[in-house]
């Protein structure tokens, strides 16, 4: 009589645990990415509300950027977990992220004309793969 084998063999074994560190080794460093990218995404938040109060001001100004396009803007320099501060000046808003967040650093830039505000967000090209697409455009 023949004898069936049952099982899996040393060496298939192997091959399957060989396969699994392979994508291991690939996938965590873009799992790492990203949850950088997710904390990072926190910053744009944070300048959503604050470009809403500088949109407002410039509005209310006839569509002028000035000294007084950040008044009523709440600047705060204590740090959440990815947050670090969030800076306006002239209307420019500055948000810069913690340690958690790579210290990115994201700029938000009025520009009046006559459809209205336009913002150009701009960060260091050595933070693309952190930062939304749209401020992947050198400061």
């Amino acid at each position: 009589m023949k004898k069936v084998q049952q099982g899996f063999t040393l060496i298939e074994l192997m091959i399957v645990v060989a396969i699994i560190g392979i994508l291991a080794a690939v996938a965590l460093p873009a799992y790492q990415d990203y949850t950088v990218r997710a904390r990072v995404s926190e910053l744009a938040i944070m300048a959503s509300g604050a470009k809403a109060t500088v949109g407002e001001n410039i509005a209310n100004k006839g569509g002028t950027i000035d000294g007084t396009a950040c008044n009523g803007v709440a600047v705060f320099s204590t740090a959440t977990k990815n947050t670090a501060s969030l800076a306006c000046a002239n209307g420019t808003i500055t948000v810069t992220g913690t340690a958690d967040a790579k210290a990115v650093i994201l700029t938000y830039a009025p520009s009046s004309a006559s459809a209205g505000i336009t913002w150009k967000c701009s960060s260091a090209a050595t933070n693309y793969k952190y930062v939304p697409a749209e401020c992947r455009q050198a400061a």
